[in-house]
């Protein structure tokens, strides 16, 4: 059995990774190998060009599927499931958006929404995993005493990539209980960066402020960074999204399917002082 790992470079797939650590044949998918991880099997190939794909995906008996954010993003679906298929694979974990949906009020999500259905389909084994905003967007928002956001007053029922990554390694190891279920994850509970603000309090032991900002310089901010003007327009939609509170809400998924409850904020906050505030 071999299962291969797209998006092996980025945050959720590492994750991934880490929690499949020890599990024998698993092999990574990337553009340029000495960017790979260490430790695993390397295929080089790139999901936007289907003649790559052959030999990669070759003797692959489970896929986690994940396309970078994009308006190529079902293109780059539609070549993995199409070797997937080729190839005979016999399940594909899908990560998906939350609230992924044809009249979901992000163009990602109307995107994976596209795709979702593609994959379903498609004949093969499928999951697919659709997690809440991630605790990691907000590495290196908290400047001094201050966090600052720009969903408002919206609460979010966010997660912990790690979770995501325990969820998905379990779902691979074992995805007979979890063939054609779409799953949606979020972390324990549903809260506003001004609570997280309070809960900050804790770990940096002094008083943390939140200080809002609008989606609208955000998106500027973005910008003046570097992000790509379709990447940083869709990000300012899910802001003005979960300002308008509509990611907020939580399921017990995590807990059902692994037994135990997700991370906390606080449990991540914790873990990633330093990420949060550099």
């Amino acid at each position: 059995m071999t299962i291969l790992i797209t998006g092996a470079t980025g945050t959720v797939s590492g994750a991934v990774l880490r929690s499949l650590a020890g599990t024998e044949d698993v092999r990574v998918l990337v553009r340029d190998a000495a960017k790979a991880p260490s430790g695993v099997e390397v295929a080089v190939g790139d999901l936007d060009d289907p003649a790559t794909l052959d030999q990669a995906f070759k003797g692959v008996d489970r896929l986690w599927l994940l396309t970078a954010m994009g308006p190529q993003a079902p293109h780059a679906g539609m070549n993995a499931v199409w070797a997937a298929r080729r190839a005979g694979v016999s399940h594909v974990v899908r990560m998906s958006a939350i609230g992924a949906a044809h009249d979901a009020p992000t163009r990602n999500g109307r995107l994976h929404a596209l795709s979702d259905v593609e994959l379903a389909a498609s004949g093969l084994g499928w999951t697919v995993i659709r997690p809440a905003f991630f605790m990691q967007n907000l590495f290196g928002s908290v400047n001094g005493d201050t966090l600052y956001g720009a969903t408002g007053e919206g609460r979010l029922g966010m997660i912990d990539v790690r979770d995501i990554g325990d969820f998905a390694a379990a779902v691979l190891s074992d995805p007979a209980p979890h063939k054609g279920k779409t799953y949606t994850l979020t972390g324990p509970s549903s809260i506003s960066l001004r609570d997280a603000a309070a809960e900050l309090e804790q770990v940096y032991g002094m008083p943390i402020a939140y200080q809002p900002v609008t989606p609208d310089d955000a998106y500027r901010s973005m910008l003046a960074a570097g992000l790509p003007e379709w990447i940083a327009a869709v990000n300012r939609e899910y802001l003005t999204a979960y300002a308008q509170g509509w990611g907020d809400y939580t399921t017990s998924t995590f807990t059902d399917v692994m037994g135990h409850p997700g991370r906390s904020f606080t449990d991540f906050a914790r873990d990633h002082a330093a990420h949060l505030r550099p």
